[in-house]
């Protein structure tokens, strides 16, 4: 039964139960509304926060928003030819496909901007041609056997290309070339028109692509270009960067003093994580080396730079960086390593940890500058020698002498056994272990990072780095007369103090 009751002024209802009470029913209305006021504030916080990403973004890497501005910029330039009667009546209705090649080949980087353009030239080209002799020989076989000659030119090309896609050196460099020589072939063969007509036809359409693709190779090479080889090499340096703050401060928060941990956890929980970045960046090091091989001299880069040199580089650092993921497992380990143990080694762990940092460093700052180290080869020499240190250290270690000793007062298991003290003892012996363990990956860190020191000075001597220490030599030691009619040399910093 339900009975309407008005309270203050407004109505109230209200349902009577089996048990005697009465429950207020909530106007639906209400409901209605509150669940689309937090529909939509839920919509509205999805805004707010997708737009503070967008904003983040844009601040952070501005070179993007550039990119945007250069894809609209070439967009408007090529839609020219459909607003101007000239142009149009000059190309014809294949305008059209001078817009898809923009908005298909414009890319990020010069490099990859110039893969597209260079490899859809070549495939439409190379397509056409065989398409239109294809269906040249086809029409002159008769009715009977045209449909025959086009289905199997169709299928033997399209499968030999799409083969040629699986060959590592065309996938790397002409992938997309071939998809477009699919493409291509596929419409021109099943075509229907006339010969004279198709080489018309594909006449106007090479003509608009070229145009789209010398638009767009224009606006990526002249206005803030972003090269690929650049990319690659600031990227290369980043990370070298990176595992060398990582390894400085896995180094640090292990085998610091007491009291000292403290000073590393605030500012250095994202240097700790660099390593990840090594680990993670393989697909965009291939790509950008890929890109890189088309651009052409640029900056400090010749047109033959050792791109490929710097996969190798990358790859020996995430060798290294294996190990340091290794170390920071051990380090995070339910296994804590006791001070005691840890004291004795404290400082040549710490010692190797900063030279092999210093190492690293002293090789980024030698890729970011291109200029030959003269402190690369010391920097080597105290990391080997801290390496000597810790293994001297480790012979000498007096660990057994640490392990507690069963107590004959413990209280003794049933069987006779004194379990505790068995316990104390494995668990000694597992602390051990993790030293141990913590130990033998610093010494193999240092010995992956002689290996991408050999990587580094192989680009050094490929790419002709500059040498730091001829350099210093050149500063030019200039003859001037003094007073007393004798010549002096000064240097060029004396010069120009004067």
């Amino acid at each position: 039964m339900v009975k309407e009751n008005e309270v203050a002024g407004r109505l109230e209802w209200r349902v009577n139960m089996p048990n005697g009470s009465s429950r207020i029913l909530a106007p639906e209305s209400r409901e209605t509304c509150s669940r689309l006021q937090s529909l939509v504030m839920g919509i509205v916080l999805n805004i707010k926060a997708f737009l503070d990403k967008a904003w983040n973004l844009a601040v952070n890497e501005p070179k993007k928003v550039v990119h945007c501005l250069k894809v609209g910029l070439a967009l408007s330039l090529v839609s020219v030819f459909y607003y101007m009667r000239p142009l149009y009546d000059g190309v014809g209705g294949n305008a059209m496909w001078a817009v898809m090649t923009v908005v298909v080949v414009f890319e990020y980087t010069v490099g990859s901007t110039l893969y597209k353009c260079v490899n859809r030239a070549i495939g439409t080209c190379l397509a056409g041609s065989l398409g239109i002799g294809v269906h040249w020989v086809a029409s002159q076989a008769g009715d009977k056997f045209e449909p025959v000659i086009l289905q199997v030119s169709v299928f033997l090309l399209a499968a030999a290309a799409t083969f040629s896609r699986f060959i590592p050196t065309i996938k790397a460099r002409f992938d997309y070339g071939a998809m477009i020589f699919i493409l291509t072939f596929s419409l021109v063969s099943v075509s229907g028109y006339r010969v004279d007509k198709l080489v018309e036809l594909a006449h106007e359409r090479v003509s608009t692509i070229a145009i789209g693709a010398s638009i767009c190779i224009f606006i990526t090479m002249i206005l803030c270009p972003v090269w690929a080889g650049t990319e690659l090499h600031h990227l290369i340096s980043n990370n070298l960067e990176k595992l060398a703050d990582s390894l400085a401060g896995y180094a640090a928060e292990n085998f610091s003093v007491d009291g000292s941990k403290n000073v590393h956890e605030k500012d250095s929980s994202k240097k700790l994580q660099g390593y990840k970045c090594v680990l993670n960046s393989k697909a965009a090091e291939e790509s950008m080396a890929n890109f890189a091989r088309w651009e052409p001299a640029h900056g400090k880069f010749n047109f033959r730079h050792p791109w490929k040199q710097y996969l190798k580089i990358g790859a020996s650092m995430r060798s290294c960086a294996y190990c340091i993921e290794t170390l920071h497992g051990s380090i995070n380990s339910n296994t804590e390593t006791p001070e005691f143990l840890k004291k004795p080694l404290n400082d040549v762990c710490m010692r190797l940890g900063t030279t092999s940092s210093k190492v690293l460093k002293e090789m980024s700052s030698m890729i970011k500058t291109m200029k030959k180290s003269t402190k690369l080869d010391i920097l080597v020499d105290e990391m080997n020698s801290s390496v000597e240190g810790l293994q001297n250290a480790l012979k000498i270690f007096p660990s057994y002498q640490h392990i507690p000793t069963p107590d004959p007062g413990t209280e003794e298991a049933p069987n006779g056994t004194e379990e505790p003290s068995l316990k104390s003892t494995a668990l000694s012996l597992m602390e051990i272990v993790q030293m141990a363990t913590l130990t033998s990956l610093l010494v193999e860190i240092a010995s992956r990072i002689e290996g991408i020191v050999e990587e580094v000075k192989e680009l050094a001597s490929q790419a002709e780095f500059r040498d730091e220490s001829s350099m210093k030599s050149k500063q030019t030691q200039t003859k001037i007369n003094g007073n007393d009619g004798n010549e002096h040399e000064v240097t060029m910093k004396t010069l120009q103090k004067v």
